[in-house]
C-alpha cells in the first residue's frame, strides 16, 4: 500500500513524523481525506482532531488550529500546538472545560470574553475528544 510521510510541527517543535496511508482533518472549509497522490493543497486547520490511518490502527493528534500542507507524497501540519493521546492530561482538560463552561454561562456577562471561552472549551473538549 502506497502511503504518505506525515509531519506535524508546532513552535515548540516536531510532535509526529511517520508514514501513513491516509490523513483526515477538519479544514475551515470542511473534512479532508487525504491519500497518497493527492494535489497540492493548503488549508487552514480547525480546532479538532486529526486522524491517521496505517493498515487497521488509526492514531489521532489534537491540534488546536494551523494550517495543512499537501503534496503528492507528504503532509505538513503547522500547529499552533498538537498533542498525542498519551500526552493529555485528562484531568486538567476536564477542568479546563468545566472552567470554560462556568464562564459562558456566568451571570457577568459584561466581565466575560465569550469568543476566549468558546475557544477554551473547543480545545479542551478536543483534548478529550482523542482521549476516548
Amino acid at each position: 500500500m502506497k502511503t504518505l510521510t506525515v509531519s506535524v510541527v508546532t513552535p515548540d517543535g516536531p510532535v509526529l513524523e511517520d508514514d501513513f496511508e491516509m490523513v483526515s482533518c477538519k479544514a475551515e472549509n470542511g473534512e479532508l481525506g487525504i491519500l497518497p497522490g493527492h494535489i497540492p493543497l493548503v488549508a487552514p486547520l480547525t480546532i479538532s482532531a486529526v486522524r491517521l490511518k496505517k493498515g487497521s490502527t488509526v492514531e489521532k493528534v489534537a491540534v488546536n488550529g494551523g494550517f495543512l500542507e499537501v503534496r503528492p507524497e507528504k503532509v505538513t501540519i503547522l500547529a499552533q500546538s498538537a498533542e498525542k493521546p498519551s500526552e493529555i492530561d485528562v484531568e486538567r482538560a476536564q477542568k479546563a472545560k468545566e472552567r470554560a463552561e462556568q464562564l459562558l454561562q456566568s451571570q457577568k456577562q459584561d466581565e466575560v470574553d465569550f469568543q476566549r471561552a468558546e475557544l477554551a472549551l473547543k480545545r479542551a473538549m478536543n483534548r478529550l475528544n482523542i482521549t476516548n
